[in-house]
């Protein structure tokens, strides 16, 4: 990928238009604040080097799903004041994200000094990539930086459309990060490399499933979707969670892979879908009729922790069990410390999707991996293999 980061362009004196992802969860009832400022902080490293560059910098991002048009419980206000308190300089809160009072705004800005527009999704052209809209956009920015990996497999305006009437264009820290730890997986990683692929269906997972197992070393499988891959292998699952359209493709897969692809060999099942309820370890030759399996096993674990010990890159995506209650979290848990250690000792660990990172959060150890992604969506589609809209805008 040939693209430019922010530390190749001039933006001195420039309006720097700059795309990040403040999609962040707030309070469901006025006065909405954040619930969690991971993604804010992940972009401040490009924030805070544009500004003290000397760059007049426009700052834009979506947040929710508004249903075209404004709504107050999505504005990014919220987003100002926390920003405001993160930020050392000025920074001043536009009511909308284009137009003449958002133009005459921008223009005046100083260097050092810094706009957040308000949701770009309030207009509902962003999200169709509208020209004009585009092209309102691209009236505010000199140059265009784009730090919003979580929204790179969108090709909305702000994201793929202003790049057409902006010539000058970079990734920011955070891109540039995403690119090189998830491109590393792809295309050159240090070996063996061992995919850990987890969560509830096949179904959202195949083709990442499918790519994976062309690159990787081994590929572990666990979550709900293992009881899928056991009923392939004929086993008896009980009331495991099982997509019956897949079983053919599960099968397929199992064929295909070889060795390289491990499925747990015991289970935590439970009598009901409740962190109370009975439950105990078994075989998965052995789940009984009317328990459903909520999370691999101890043996799986120390199996799929020797794997990733021997691991020179390691990449995560998708939790092992229903680490929501805590009786069913010990496989993702378990994972994740093995992670931490391997890190520890020198394996590249890459950790890419929304509940792999909040289990991660959860347990403390998000700080001792290699890198986690901001982009769930987006790392996902990017595993597959898939070339995403904002990453091909960027390219020079």
């Amino acid at each position: 990928m040939n693209y430019k980061t922010i530390d190749e362009v001039e933006v001195r004196g420039l309006r720097v238009f700059l795309r990040v992802d403040f999609n962040v969860p707030l309070t469901k009832e006025a006065p909405y604040t954040i619930t969690d400022d991971t993604r804010i902080r992940a972009a401040m490293p490009t924030i805070e080097s544009l500004l003290q560059r000397g760059a007049r910098l426009i700052i834009a991002s979506h947040l929710g799903r508004p249903k075209g048009g404004p709504e107050a419980r999505y504005s990014l206000q919220p987003v100002f004041t926390h920003l405001s308190n993160l930020l050392h300089g000025p920074l001043t809160f536009a009511h909308d994200c284009i137009g003449q009072n958002v133009e005459t705004l921008a223009n005046g800005l100083k260097s050092g000094e810094a706009l957040l527009l308000e949701n770009l999704r309030f207009h509902p052209e962003e999200e169709k990539n509208d020209g004009a809209f585009s092209q309102s956009l691209a009236r505010l920015a000199d140059v265009y930086v784009d730090d919003a990996f979580g929204a790179a497999h969108r090709a909305h305006a702000s994201i793929e459309g202003i790049t057409h009437f902006v010539a000058n264009k970079a990734a920011g820290y955070l891109m540039d990060k995403e690119l090189k730890y998830l491109g590393g997986v792809l295309t050159n990683p240090a070996r063996p490399l061992v995919a850990i692929i987890g969560g509830a269906k096949i179904s959202g997972k195949i083709d990442v499933i499918e790519s994976l197992l062309q690159r990787a070393d081994r590929v572990l499988i666990g979550g709900g979707m293992m009881f899928t891959f056991l009923k392939a292998q004929g086993k008896e699952i009980g009331l495991s969670l099982v997509e019956e359209d897949k079983i053919v493709l599960a099968k397929s897969l199992i064929e295909r892979a070889g060795d390289k692809l491990m499925l747990p060999t015991d289970t935590v099942i439970a009598s009901e879908f409740k962190n109370e309820a009975e439950h105990r370890t078994v075989s998965t030759d052995q789940i009984p009729t009317g328990w459903l399996g909520l999370d691999i096993g101890p043996e799986t674990i120390l199996r799929f922790g020797k794997e990733i010990a021997g691991a020179k890159t390691v990449v995560w995506n998708g939790p092992m069990g229903v680490f929501e209650m805590s009786n069913f979290a010990h496989g993702t848990l378990g994972i994740a410390e093995a992670m931490a250690t391997a890190t520890a000792n020198g394996t590249t660990t890459v950790v890419g999707g929304g509940d792999s990172v909040a289990a991660l959060e959860q347990a403390g150890l998000a700080d001792r991996m290699s890198h986690v992604s901001t982009g769930g969506g987006a790392s996902l589609e990017f595993l597959e293999g898939k070339i995403l809209p904002g990453v091909r805008a960027l390219e020079t």
